[in-house]
């Protein structure tokens, strides 16, 4: 916080810039009700232009027509310029529609802005037990010592004998309307800044993936060292604190058991009067899903990211390899050239010229082949019946009948894994009724197919998948397949 760094600040980053915009109230104002209300992560532009331009119609019926004389296209051309920073403006792979995001830096100022305004409650109870919570875990976690953390246990269980008791005896302790509201606003909080965080995480690795380019187009030696040095930084991401919280988050969000149960609560704390004279917004009771849609396009980012990563290194092998066939056919070219004249002086030179050795004795001895005794046998047709339907038992797997058992069960249950749905619904015909499955979670995967059904693979978790067959004896075994996990959802 010295003077040269908030002096370089201030000319240089987003955020600052756009506080000390005269044009702060239209951007942030906008965005805020475009981008972060809803939680938007792409909109195309089209239609932030038709948004913006009835937003500027609205503004310009209250202040006068010199307000804001420019278009709605040119404002956001502006905004996405690099000397504003506050909109990125790109094109997604196979269109040629431009697309804009909000940028992390104007996330945090419509953040801070946010943070001005008065609030009707401003509660510190929570915060206070949260540090305490965290510090609790930190102490726990960090302890070595088995007789103390044996002791620590044993305290936490008396405590909750204690309580437990009290209870049972009929003395229940509730939380009264403040503390309610105190708990709740903290909620609100965090999990806004949460969504934030989503959009700086996916901000970091695009800065990735372009420092990682540069140094594909500078680079001058071998292939192999710059894959191991690109690798090698992809692992430290993924490795680092950033790459192994988001990791835990991400497993923690996609069970589906936490999943119920956080619905389930968050059901039950909006019913409770106190909450809901807080008038919470209408995206809360689904907060949990705006966590899930925000990671999803994290991970479609950083997937996008290592296929034009790919395909940027396959270009790069393509030229090299015209670059050698270049030089062949320019040696090509001047043995040509020299054909018919022929060279004087010494030619070639051959070093360490000797006589090839070979002893008898290195010699195999000679092997006999074995000459084949043909028995003279005449063929006699057979007159045996064979059953020939056996050629026309093929399995055939009903993949209706396999869609309709996913669908009753997206009915009971926003989501199912296919263990879980096999663990129901057993399989009938082995392997092959498992790859159909596969074959549904690869059709329905990234689109909406038919009756709203989506899927979802999650390779970070492998789950294995048994059935009952027979082997050719005719004996009951068990066979097992381990593969990631997929998700079914509505």
């Amino acid at each position: 916080m010295d003077h040269a760094t908030l002096s370089t600040l201030r000319d240089r980053h987003p955020a600052w810039r756009l506080l000390a915009s005269p044009h702060a109230p239209l951007v942030a104002s906008f965005l805020h009700r475009v981008f972060v209300v809803p939680n938007v992560r792409v909109m195309n532009e089209a239609d932030l232009a038709e948004a913006l331009e009835d937003e500027l119609f609205a503004l310009r019926e209250q202040l006068g027509p010199e307000a804001y004389p420019k278009g709605a296209l040119d404002y956001l051309n502006d905004w996405a310029a690099p000397d504003k920073g506050w909109l990125r403006k790109f094109y997604k792979p196979g269109t040629d529609q431009a697309q804009f995001d909000l940028t992390p830096p104007t996330e945090k100022a419509i953040a801070w802005l946010l943070s001005l305004t008065e609030r009707p409650f401003v509660g510190t109870e929570s915060r206070l037990l949260t540090l305490f919570a965290l510090l609790e875990q930190i102490s726990a976690g960090t302890e070595a010592d088995p007789i103390k953390r044996v002791a620590d246990l044993r305290s936490k269980r008396d405590e909750l004998d204690a309580e437990i008791a009290r209870v049972l005896a009929g003395d229940v302790p509730l939380l009264d309307d403040t503390a309610v509201k105190d708990r709740f606003q903290q909620f609100q909080q965090l999990a806004r800044e949460l969504l934030a965080d989503f959009r700086e995480v996916e901000h970091n690795f695009r800065l990735l993936d372009r420092k990682v380019r540069e140094k594909i187009a500078l680079w001058e030696g071998a292939k192999g060292a710059l894959l191991d040095q690109i690798m090698g930084e992809r692992d430290a991401i993924g490795d680092s604190d950033q790459g192994r919280s988001f990791r835990g988050f991400w497993d923690f969000l996609m069970s589906s058991r936490r999943q119920e149960e956080l619905s389930e609560r968050l059901d039950q704390v909006l019913a409770l009067p106190a909450v809901a004279a807080l008038k919470p917004g209408p995206r809360t009771r689904r907060v949990h899903h705006d966590w899930l849609e925000a990671g999803e396009h994290t991970q479609r980012t950083v997937a996008q990211l290592s296929q034009q990563l790919r395909r940027f290194l396959d270009d790069r092998a393509f030229l090299e390899n015209r670059r050698i066939l270049d030089l062949l056919h320019g040696i090509e070219s001047k043995a040509l050239a020299l054909r018919e004249a022929t060279p004087s002086g010494t030619v070639m030179q051959v070093d360490a010229m000797a006589a090839g050795i070979e002893l008898p004795l290195e010699r195999p001895l000679f092997t006999p082949s074995v000459k084949p005794r043909l028995a003279d046998l005449a063929l006699v047709a057979g007159e045996d019946d064979i059953d020939t339907a056996r050629l026309f038992d093929q399995i055939v797997v009903d993949k209706a009948r396999l869609r309709s058992a996913v669908q009753r069960a997206l009915r009971r249950q926003p989501q199912i894994t296919l263990r879980e749905l096999l663990d129901a619904e057993p399989l009938q015909q082995g392997l092959a009724e498992l790859v159909a499955y596969l074959e549904l979670a690869h059709a329905d995967a990234g689109s909406d197919v038919l009756d709203g059904l989506r899927a979802l693979v999650d390779e970070a978790v492998i789950e294995p998948i048994r059935w009952q067959a027979s082997n050719p004896a005719g004996q009951a075994v068990t066979r097992q397949a381990r593969l990631p996990r997929v998700i079914f959802t509505r």
